[in-house]
């Protein structure tokens, strides 16, 4: 699990325009660095992402290019701080205690009643299949791949 915040912890990620934007470039980042994103909440002032480790590069290099991706596309400067935090998850309780943690962010901090009304996280995705801007690895998407491999007249529809 990686978090990391912005500068000075100010809400810069608050608007829908820039949430859109962190989402868009995340799934840049997924692609070009080959990684997968297991989970996702984009806070008004921090982000958590569960991933895997990207197959083209170090995660370092990836947060990296993240940040500036998003960096270049809003007038907040500077937006981030320096550095991020990350957490190695070794056991499928660890990942479930994570995985309902980063769902669970809005509404512990009183932004949301319930984890499906924010709408910047991977909760929806999770609870009903529905697509995103962020491709989140999941049953949703593992049984999409199966069918697709069992009916290769039926391709995954592409982003």
């Amino acid at each position: 699990m990686v978090t990391f915040s912005c500068h000075q912890r100010k809400p810069h990620l608050a608007s829908p325009a820039t949430c859109e934007i962190f989402e868009h470039s995340l799934e840049r980042m997924r692609q070009k660095y080959d990684f997968y994103i297991n989970a996702y909440v984009i806070m008004p002032e921090h982000v958590h992402l569960l991933l895997s480790e990207p197959k083209k590069a170090i995660l370092a290099k990836a947060i990296q290019a993240l940040k500036i991706s998003v960096s270049l596309q809003q007038p907040h400067r500077p937006l981030w701080q320096h550095r991020y935090y990350d957490f190695n998850v070794y056991s499928h309780q660890k990942f479930q205690e994570k995985l309902k943690y980063i769902h669970r962010n809005p509404v512990t901090r009183g932004l949301v009643a319930k984890p499906e009304d924010w709408p910047w996280s991977s909760f929806l995705h999770y609870a009903t299949g529905a697509r995103r801007p962020v491709e989140v690895e999941s049953s949703w998407v593992a049984n999409a791949r199966e069918r697709a491999k069992a009916n290769t007249n039926t391709p995954i529809e592409p982003r």
